[in-house]
């Protein structure tokens, strides 16, 4: 069980090896193995939300959201990798791309280990509240928490390119504005996630593409009001 949670303590405390040009691949592959693990996780459990709930079909919409999540990660990931290397190019930074790319696969790992671990609380969540509306915006809580502290990991993993070129500090944050841009967008397309109790289960929805945004804005205020 140690062994397979070394990767993950690993990514926690920014061992040396994830940056390392001597270990690229094997870096890259055990980043990958993580984000998958750990996202196929708290996935699960945000699709329980059916089961708690008392609905029929919970154990596909757990699978469907297990899926799902790992999924959308990646693709946000590599949607919004296209530009970020036409921008470092631009900026003279193309010489640390490699570099830059683990600092940004190990933050998206450390992104999953901290969403698996939230992933009692919103299991608890849902056994305290019955509310769908209020299960979409206390899975966005966790995401939004996830992601500030995965901050912390990537600021860590950058700070030698920083020192190296403060350029660097301005393509860090142009990425994690692009990357949310994208995954905000791309989990709307995705869903559902947690799975209306309302609706029949279905990994997608058929009025998948619409704006995002405008729904979560409404969404916060219905809550709130």
């Amino acid at each position: 069980m140690r062994a397979w949670l070394a990767p993950a303590d690993d990514v926690l405390r920014q061992a040396p090896w994830i940056m390392s040009n001597l270990e690229t691949r094997r870096a890259l592959l055990r980043l990958a193995f993580c984000i998958v693990a750990f996202a196929l996780l708290y996935g699960a459990m945000m699709g329980t939300f059916r089961g708690i709930a008392g609905q029929s079909q919970w154990m596909r919409q757990i699978v469907y959201s297990a899926v799902k999540v790992p999924i959308l990660l990646s693709v946000a990931f590599a949607i919004s990798l296209p530009n970020f290397f036409v921008l470092n190019s631009l900026f003279g930074l193309r010489r640390d791309f490699g570099q830059a790319i683990r600092a940004l696969v190990a933050a998206q790992a450390g992104l999953t280990i901290i969403l698996a671990s939230l992933g009692p609380v919103t299991m608890l969540w849902y056994a305290s509240s019955a509310n769908y509306q209020h299960a979409l915006l206390f899975n966005g809580l966790m995401f939004a928490v996830a992601s500030f502290s995965a901050q912390w990991l990537v600021r860590g993993y950058y700070r030698p390119l920083i020192v190296r070129n403060r350029r660097h500090s301005l393509m860090l944050w142009t990425w994690m504005f692009v990357y949310a841009l994208v995954a905000i967008q791309l989990a709307w397309i995705m869903r559902p996630f947690v799975g209306s109790p309302a609706s029949e289960v279905q990994f997608l929805r058929a009025d998948a593409w619409d704006n995002a945004y405008v729904y979560v804005i409404r969404l916060v205020w219905q809550a709130v009001f």
